[in-house]
């Protein structure tokens, strides 16, 4: 080991007098001073600025200023929007939602809080498109351009038809593909297009309007057109949400197929547009629609047309043979067989009913007969006699009845009285004991008294007697 260096046992200079350090002049600020001190540094350093990021813990006082935060990935930020503030940047306000922040960064003295006091909310990237979206999707609706009544039916057996889209896109092959499966004989008319990115809206409005042009000075023109593209992100699918597309499709004088993205994709085309097809595939299969359902009535006719002729044959030789049948019922030989005929049913119905009125009247005369057989004199006499006779004979059994059967009840009814009357009870020892002075029937030893007069009636006779001592 070198003498330079030290062993672990050398103290060097712990223990030597340490030198005096010099006074340090020191400056000390107050929590209040350091806060607005800051304020300042960061309001002259930064001002008004714009921050990016995702809206979090958003509160709504009921003084109505507003309190969040905005973070990202790392970190994040306070902010505070009063008031007076706009209410456009408001309604954009809610948590989760990518915003753009414009304000003035400073600090909250009060907590030592660094925050933003926030000026303006801008929805950032496919939020601010989709809010975009809804606010021309109401304009729009409030113009009536979506009413239904506006909205003009398609033609059943279109003839051509006008196709807006790009010559290399897959909207325009599966289009070629169903309309050259479903109806080759449909003449198309192609107006090629960029159906995305800047001024792609441009060429789509100029390309309906060409159409419209060419159509009407034609004779033969076309019957609709198809406005179409395939799927894609919101951005790529923004120039059918132009409010120039959106108007030039309501000015149309020729109905418009809006078939742009897929099933989920709705745009401003397809709410103005006459109809909307959730896929090219389904708008040329709609177009097609009446010529290939056609298709099967055509083959069908030459079968109905046979069974309509054999029906029309086989009702006329029904015809005619009913014709010849009336015919011979109509001839005057056979009227006059069928009158001779009815003369001589009426014949034996005449005779059957004057011999029916002959004998009703010989059996009217037998009955006038029997009545007047009945009705002599001599004959009632015996009747009313005999008749006398039966009731007075009657009236005596029901006398003597009444009378026995009055007897029997009197004899029950008298036994009934003798068997409840006081005399039978004081027959078997019994005895009635009464107040000498009132009569009144003694029932309790209590109301009695010493030297009181009662009357006991027995079967036969009474006793009279004075009480000498009552026991209970």
């Amino acid at each position: 080991m070198s003498r330079e260096q030290q062993s672990q046992w050398e103290f060097g200079d712990l223990f030597e007098q340490k030198k005096e350090a010099p006074i340090e002049t020191r400056k000390v600020y107050s929590v209040t001073e350091l806060n607005r001190r800051a304020r300042n540094l960061l309001e002259s350093q930064l001002g008004n600025i714009w921050v990016e990021g995702e809206i979090s813990g958003l509160r709504l006082q009921s003084s109505g200023h507003c309190y969040f935060s905005i973070k990202d990935e790392k970190g994040q930020i306070s902010c505070a929007l009063f008031r007076g503030t706009s209410s456009e940047s408001r309604k954009h306000l809610k948590d989760g939602a990518m915003v753009l922040v414009h304000g003035e960064v400073t600090v909250f003295e009060a907590r030592g809080q660094f925050q933003i006091i926030v000026r303006k909310v801008e929805l950032q990237g496919r939020g601010a498109l989709q809010a975009k979206f809804e606010q021309l999707k109401d304009k729009l609706n409030e113009e009536g351009l979506f009413a239904a009544e506006r909205k003009r039916a398609l033609p059943t057996y279109p003839a051509r038809v006008g196709i807006v889209t790009s010559p290399t896109g897959a909207a325009l092959r599966d289009v070629l593909h169903v309309i050259e499966r479903r109806n080759p004989s449909l003449e198309l008319v192609l107006v090629p297009c960029r159906v995305q990115g800047e001024g792609a809206a441009d060429e789509i409005v100029a390309a309906v309007r060409r159409l419209n042009d060419w159509s009407y000075r034609n004779w033969d023109g076309l019957d609709l057109i198809l406005l179409t593209r395939g799927g894609g992100s919101l951005e790529d699918l923004w120039a059918f949400n132009e409010e120039v597309l959106a108007r030039t499709i309501a000015e149309s004088k020729l109905p418009i197929v809006s078939a742009v993205g897929h099933e989920i994709d709705f745009m401003i085309s397809d709410l103005v547009a006459d109809f909307r097809a959730a896929t090219p595939s389904a708008a040329a299969e709609l177009i097609t629609e009446g010529v290939f359902a056609s298709r099967d009535f055509i083959r069908r006719t030459s079968n109905q047309l046979n069974r309509l002729a054999n029906e029309r044959i086989n009702l006329a030789k029904r015809d005619l043979g009913y014709t010849i049948h009336r015919l011979g019922q109509a001839h005057p030989r056979r009227k006059l067989l069928q009158s001779c005929q009815r003369v001589d049913e009426l014949a034996v119905q005449l005779l059957r009913l004057a011999k029916r009125g002959v004998e009703g009247g010989a059996y009217r005369l037998q009955r006038c007969q029997r009545s007047l057989e009945l009705s002599r004199p001599d004959k009632l006499l015996a009747q009313f006699q005999s008749r006398l006779t039966w009731l007075c004979e009657r009236l005596k059994v029901e006398s003597a009845n009444r009378v026995s059967a009055s007897r029997a009840e009197f004899e029950k009814q008298h036994d009934k009285l003798r068997l409840l009357s006081p005399d039978n009870v004081l027959s078997r020892g019994y005895s009635i004991t009464s107040d000498a002075v009132t009569g009144e029937i003694i029932r309790d030893v209590s109301k009695l008294k010493t030297g009181q007069s009662m009357t006991t009636r027995l079967t036969k006779g009474k006793v009279v007697s004075t009480i000498e001592r009552l026991e209970d």
